[in-house]
């Protein structure tokens, strides 16, 4: 255990379930996953400090602001039902400087800012979030989030980082290619990865494309950069 530490606290990027866990085990400190947004003045969700009360793959409860789920209409939907996360209070942003089409596209008239982020919220309203609204995966018609992906190759024991993004198909319109750093002195065939996959995540969901990389790209905040793994790339 880490003497002197009480907790650790997480933002930025979604933590994967994962590597919570065993950062918890290996260290023995409790990590409080927060989400903040730069449209929100900061931090608009966290978990509890008490770590029964957290909820492990979640940012937490919305923090002094109001929050919701909504279909594509803009109707708001019920715990557990999945659609883009609207947030709404005096933290909200007013607007972007100098853009009013991008603002109106963003900020209702009533005020609730739409995050381009998909989720839901659980029954004790604790939020969850699934992926980027640009970044989903449109296979055959089907809505598939790359986080899922990534959660369930991220179970593999000798996966250190992974993530998933659509790429172009002539029959599905999309399909899924998976990008995949293997964690030092492990070893990881094709086939492997497959028959884990197809044990997480069923036929339909499995990659039908990997790469196995050195690093991921990642931005300043140590995000992600998913929609550059599929940059230059060819079945």
């Amino acid at each position: 255990a880490m003497r002197g530490v009480r907790f650790a606290r997480s933002a930025s990027a979604p933590l994967p379930p994962e590597q919570q866990r065993a950062f918890e085990e290996r260290f023995g400190i409790p990590i409080v996953e927060a989400m903040g947004l730069t449209e929100c003045a900061s931090v608009a969700f966290c978990n509890p400090m008490a770590p029964a009360d957290r909820r492990i793959g979640s940012p937490g409860k919305p923090l002094a602001i109001e929050a919701r789920v909504v279909d594509r209409g803009g109707a708001a939907l019920g715990a557990g039902e999945r659609g883009e996360i609207q947030l709404r209070g005096p933290g909200v942003m007013l607007g972007y400087y100098r853009a009013p089409e991008l603002t109106a596209a963003t900020v209702s008239p009533d005020g609730w800012l739409a995050t381009g982020d998909l989720g839901f919220r659980d029954d004790d309203g604790y939020y969850f979030i699934t992926g980027r609204l640009k970044e989903l995966i449109i296979k055959g018609g089907e809505n598939i989030a790359p986080r899922e992906i990534d959660e369930a190759l991220l179970r593999h024991p000798a996966v250190l980082e992974a993530a998933a993004v659509g790429v172009p198909d002539r029959d599905y319109g999309q399909e899924i290619l998976a990008c995949i750093v293997v964690k030092p002195d492990a070893t990881l065939t094709r086939e492997e990865l497959d028959g884990h996959c197809l044990r997480e995540l069923g036929r339909y969901k499995s990659p039908r494309y990997v790469r196995f990389v050195d690093a991921l790209p990642k931005g300043p905040s140590g995000k992600v950069q998913r929609m550059k793994l599929a940059e230059g790339f060819t079945p």
